[in-house]
């Protein structure tokens, strides 16, 4: 069936396409923020990997809640590891950096899906869609108070 919820399709389709960016950056996110918890060391060890673990149990609640925001509106979502590589702006974690270094790359991470967020409101805005706008808002939010308090740790 058609999707007929009062959101003009060509607006539908950018928000969309915005969101399956957000998803593949909040999945990669995600990803290093596990690998992280699992291979941190070091005098910081016990927090930072209580931390990594609360950050990525959030972020495992928040890759269904998008997914499911774009299909709510109509379009499937992107499921696999060459589709998010192709629209995360994040870099993998490939290596095992110090535990500074994964705190610095994991504020750089949350900043950028910050940075994601906001090319999508103004579309989501102009749409009325304002159960996107919320969900993005919502996300800001919380990008915005991790890389605060990661930051924190390493100033």
């Amino acid at each position: 069936m058609e999707i007929n919820t009062g959101i003009n399709n060509d607006l539908r389709i950018a928000i969309t396409d915005g969101l399956s960016r957000l998803l593949a950056e909040t999945y990669s996110l995600y990803l290093k923020t596990q690998n992280y918890h699992w291979n941190v060391t070091g005098p910081l060890f016990t927090s930072l990997h209580t931390i990594f673990e609360t950050q990525y149990t959030e972020l495992a609640t928040a890759v269904d809640v998008i997914a499911e925001r774009i299909r709510a509106l109509g379009e499937f979502a992107p499921g696999s590891f060459s589709k998010y590589l192709e629209l995360s702006s994040i870099p993998e974690a490939d290596d095992v950096p110090s535990a500074e270094d994964m705190v610095r790359r994991l504020v750089e991470a949350n900043e950028t899906i910050v940075r994601t967020i906001r090319t999508i409101l103004p579309t989501a805005g102009e749409a009325n869609d304002e159960a996107t706008v919320d969900l993005l808002v919502g996300r800001m939010e919380i990008h915005e108070k991790t890389a605060w308090m990661l930051r924190s740790i390493v100033a």
